[in-house]
């Protein structure tokens, strides 16, 4: 079995989340902690903007053929990220005011930030 399409595509994960990271610290926001694992899930990114806690997930596309990398983020993907953003903020940060974001980039279109793209629910 061949890796290497495997490893391009997680090669090319981690630019965009490093590209997303370094856009969104140009823009004030202050790193926290990068891929947040539990069982049930992973954050991108976690963040400081000011006094808020934000949760990023990155999302890149080559293309818009099959909707685009918006589009992917549906919302099984929404509650998994959620789930996971409350055992953080269990553990880490119970007071913390929090916010959802996305970086989307596709192809060489740049980089689309999505502020408050969802909520706790």
């Amino acid at each position: 079995m061949d890796n290497k399409p495997q490893a391009a595509h997680l090669q090319r994960g981690s630019n965009t989340e490093q590209l997303a990271c370094e856009h969104l610290q140009a823009n004030g926001l202050r790193l926290v902690q990068q891929n947040y694992r539990i069982r049930s899930g992973e954050i991108d990114l976690i963040m400081r903007d000011g006094h808020t806690l934000v949760f990023v997930e990155v999302r890149y596309r080559k293309t818009q053929r099959y909707g685009g990398a918006l589009q992917s983020i549906d919302p099984r993907k929404q509650a998994r990220i959620i789930r996971t953003a409350q055992h953080y903020l269990q553990y880490r940060a119970p007071n913390a005011q929090v916010r959802f974001d996305v970086v989307a980039v596709e192809g060489d279109n740049g980089i689309n930030w999505i502020k408050n793209a969802f909520d706790l629910g």
